[in-house]
């Protein structure tokens, strides 16, 4: 029994952490097609989550974390737009790095872990409450 609790907790912790994966994801997208908004700053900045693992002594297993949201260190990208504010003096303006098909590429490897997750914690739920009923 107390096995079934242990995937609960495991799978409740993967979904978590996907759960915030989405929601970086979901403000990635939001900004793709932001620019500077003068000629010398600087547009949205891709982030990054980055996972970790937490040994939970109580439960004794290990629980997945989000371990930090990074910003992304690839090149802005640059488009010709001479009358925009923000254009420096060639007439560029720095657009941001995040690229939509990677993000979306992403959001679907999340999406997949997240019902994974989801799968076993249904699959744990069913065979606990199996267990108190044939207990009963």
């Amino acid at each position: 029994m107390t096995e079934l609790l242990k995937s609960l907790d495991i799978s409740a912790s993967g979904m978590k952490a996907q759960g915030t994966r989405l929601r970086v994801i979901a403000e990635n997208v939001a900004n793709a097609g932001s620019t500077a908004t003068t000629p010398d700053g600087q547009p949205y900045r891709r982030k990054l989550v980055t996972f970790g693992s937490t040994l939970d002594r109580a439960l004794g297993a290990e629980l997945v974390d989000v371990k930090r949201i990074t910003r992304d260190t690839s090149a802005f990208g640059q488009r010709y737009q001479p009358g925009h504010p923000a254009a420096n003096a060639s007439g560029y303006v720095k657009t941001s790095n995040v690229n939509s098909l990677v993000e979306v590429a992403d959001m679907r490897q999340a999406q997949r872990s997240y019902e994974a997750n989801l799968r076993v914690l249904q699959t744990s739920r069913t065979m606990l409450q199996r267990t108190i009923d044939l207990l009963r």
